[in-house]
């Protein structure tokens, strides 16, 4: 059984996910929702990404409530961090910024969440002991 931290830390991402989808379904372009917040996109694929959203939100809440659920989580948060890495190293991203235009604020939004699957990391480790 995860601890009550381990379950509130899930919860949250799930809480996260939720806000997620939603911005990208109505298109509300803000930071931490939206990672590539500031870059040209097309409607039909933050339709796309909001229900493909929806699959983190169902992962997160099995893994808040069962153990087994966790690895697949992590495994999916940990592929996530080096798919956005290898996004923001891209020249298909540099196409699309502007001259001068510094891809940090998009590395911070990675190690953001590179930092939360820290955490939910530890958490399940500390729960088995």
């Amino acid at each position: 059984m995860n601890s009550p931290l381990t379950r509130y830390a899930f919860l949250a991402g799930v809480a996260y996910f939720c806000c997620m989808s939603l911005a990208h379904f109505f298109g509300m372009k803000q930071p931490l929702l939206f990672v590539y917040y500031d870059t040209p996109f097309h409607a039909y694929q933050d339709k796309i990404i909001s229900f493909a959203v929806t699959a983190y939100i169902a992962l997160f809440w099995l893994a808040s409530k069962s153990r087994e659920a966790v690895p697949a989580a992590l495994i999916v948060m940990a592929l996530t961090v080096l798919g956005l890495a290898s996004v923001n190293m891209s020249d298909a991203l540099a196409s699309v910024l502007t001259e001068g235009q510094s891809t940090l604020p998009y590395w911070i939004q990675t190690i953001l969440i590179g930092a939360y699957l820290i955490v939910l990391t530890d958490l399940w480790r500390r729960d088995v002991r």
